[in-house]
């Protein structure tokens, strides 16, 4: 077995038995994203009371399935307490099984439940037939399964063949009222959406989709949140760059900040977008869109100082990592906005909003006050529509108070 931790608490005979072929493998990927040795020890001695297991049911490696997996856990816990990480280290064994063809081909079965299999298809297709992301994904899910318990959807083709205007309305009706104007407004363009979808597979023939009526949310109701003046470098004081987690959050926060970035943009940021030779940084944004911006010597230099000192060695070509294993990228947008909310509170700003959006609205609204063209925030920003750039107008009240009337009477 690869020697990769030095305790000599590791259970005997982990690495033989049903197993043995894939422990090596198990210990390396241990070792790779950077597992503490208490933790390997405790994955290992799981493995090997699975091992042990397997050997007294007479089970081959190859004849492992999630029905055993299941089974092994209901006689574990009767024997040990459960920890919450139990089913992640087999889901992990599982996953190294398959990667390296020891398990034979998962078989994907159609769900019996039929809300499951009729949403499953809807997202397939606003997969790979309209591009859209997995969070838009994941959102207008919400909401389908809502529609199909409201109606007690049952069968497919029954169902929807009785589907009319009205109970799409009906629907519309009792969910709106408990929703704010931006998640209604949400609720009707996926709903739209998946009647469309009935459509293009037949299971209706009218556009019903036409009959989704529109939620008022008027685009230039609210004022942007943004930080007041010196708040920013408030921010950003508060990252304590003498530990590898301080450098880190303070490269992020520099990218949100100088660069006006959303959150999904720096999750996505990879090691091959950053052109250190020209001083450019390559943007996947919104809508699998791209765009090539000018890397500030500052930010530059803070990614680089993480990159050089703190960046775990790993296999995935994400420019930020996790601090703790395993050793990846962040899964989603949440992780960023959550590292904004610490340092925001950290730095005593209390802030109705502390999403990583609010450097966003920041950044457009400085160089509003310094002067720039709504033409120049909205290249920055690259917003896909001026229109969206133009909300940020209603923050320069010194222009606003030239266009202002006078109240009729004067003042008392």
């Amino acid at each position: 077995m690869t020697k990769l931790f030095t305790n000599s608490d590791l259970p005997k005979g982990v690495d033989s038995g049903p197993l043995g072929c894939i422990i090596p493998a198990y210990t390396a990927l241990l070792s790779q994203q950077a597992y503490t040795e208490h933790s390997a020890q405790l994955q290992l001695r799981l493995l090997n009371d699975l091992n042990q297991w397997l050997q007294q049911q007479r089970i081959l490696v190859v004849d492992l399935s999630e029905q055993t997996i299941h089974q092994y856990l209901e006689s574990r816990h009767q024997r040990f307490r459960p920890r919450r990480d139990d089913a992640a280290i087999l889901r992990r064994l599982m996953q190294l099984l398959h990667a390296h063809c020891l398990l034979p081909e998962e078989v994907t079965r159609s769900p019996d439940n039929p809300h499951q299999r009729i949403e499953n298809d809807y997202d397939r297709y606003l997969s790979e037939e309209r591009g859209l992301s997995v969070s838009t994904r994941v959102n207008y899910r919400f909401f389908i399964q809502r529609f199909l318990a409201f109606h007690q959807y049952g069968n497919d083709s029954a169902f929807f063949a009785a589907l009319n205007a009205d109970n799409v309305i009906q629907f519309i009706h009792n969910q709106a009222e408990h929703l704010t104007p931006k998640r209604a407004g949400l609720m009707v363009t996926a709903l739209r959406s998946f009647l469309r979808y009935l459509r293009h597979r037949g299971y209706i023939t009218k556009d019903l989709a036409a009959c989704v009526p529109a939620i008022p949310n008027w685009q230039f109701s609210t004022l942007p949140k943004f930080l007041q003046p010196g708040q920013v470098q408030q921010v950003l004081s508060q990252c304590d760059r003498r530990t590898a987690q301080g450098r880190r959050d303070y490269a992020i926060l520099l990218l949100l900040a100088r660069l006006g970035l959303r959150a999904c943009e720096i999750v996505s940021m990879t090691l091959d977008d950053i052109h250190w030779q020209v001083g450019e940084i390559s943007i996947h944004g919104k809508g699998n869109r791209s765009a090539l911006l000018p890397l500030p010597p500052d930010v530059g230099e803070a990614v680089a100082a993480y990159l050089e000192i703190d960046r775990p060695t790993c296999s995935t070509r994400s420019v930020f990592i996790r601090m703790k294993a395993p050793r990846r990228g962040f899964a989603n947008s949440e992780a960023i906005s959550t590292i904004v909310a610490r340092t925001l509170k950290r730095a005593g700003i209390d802030s109705p909003h502390t999403g990583a959006h609010l450097f966003r609205h920041t950044l457009a609204t400085e160089m509003l006050r310094q002067g720039s063209a709504l033409t120049d925030i909205a290249l920055l920003l690259r917003h896909s529509s001026i229109n969206t750039t133009v909300l940020y107008a209603k923050v320069d009240l010194t222009a606003l108070q030239t266009l202002a009337q006078p109240w009729p009477g004067g003042a008392k």
